[in-house]
């Protein structure tokens, strides 16, 4: 009786502290000093509504934003499915989404000067990675000058500002956050027209 006296005390103080006191006091501390990243990282417009998650890709199917690289999350870009396909290189059905996915891009982006790079056409492990590399941003750059009807040299400028390096400058390699380069193109050059409306590049 002594014994389980003694392991009830010590799980019940274990519960309280590891189960109740630490998850409050490391709860407090992130809302009093990370308040943003702390509630996801919340994105929103100029009107105070969340459009999206600085840490999770989503779709973009108007031609005028840039586009993240597809997902296996779900039905795609599922928050509450994330994760690969686990289609292995020797999948058929693999290769036909891949082979899908070039004629798409090669289709929208016929301006387009250098082969598709691979990461457009290929899904991260999560599906959720909201970031893609800056040349395969680059590589886009026509398509959505064309949509917005604005110089692919406007929208080169807009995305090179938000190319993020290096960590401490060594670690990993430059990215572009694909929902904060759109939101970008928004508060420059204004909301995108229609994808049915056909533009002109202006000079």
């Amino acid at each position: 009786m002594k014994t389980f006296t003694i392991a009830l005390r010590a799980t019940l103080v274990t519960l309280v502290l590891t189960g109740l006191l630490y998850p409050v006091a490391m709860t407090g501390l992130a809302q009093a000093l990370f308040p943003n990243a702390a509630n996801g990282s919340l994105v929103k417009d100029d009107s105070g509504k969340v459009i999206g998650s600085r840490l999770l890709a989503q779709s973009f199917a108007n031609p005028a934003y840039f586009q993240p690289r597809p997902s296996a999350a779900g039905s795609g870009y599922d928050g509450l499915a994330s994760g690969g396909s686990n289609l292995g290189p020797t999948s058929a059905k693999l290769q036909e989404r891949v082979k899908s996915e070039l004629t798409r891009l090669a289709r929208e982006n016929s301006a387009a000067r250098s082969p598709v790079p691979i990461e457009l056409v290929t899904a991260s492990g999560s599906g959720l990675d909201p970031h893609v590399s800056p040349e395969a941003a680059r590589w886009q750059i026509d398509r959505v000058a064309r949509a917005r009807a604005v110089s692919p040299e406007r929208i080169a400028a807009a995305l090179e500002a938000s190319v993020v390096g290096r960590d401490l400058e060594i670690l990993g390699e430059p990215t572009v956050n694909v929902l904060d380069l759109n939101q970008a193109l928004d508060r420059q050059f204004g909301a995108p027209p229609s994808p049915h409306r056909e533009a002109t590049v202006a000079n």
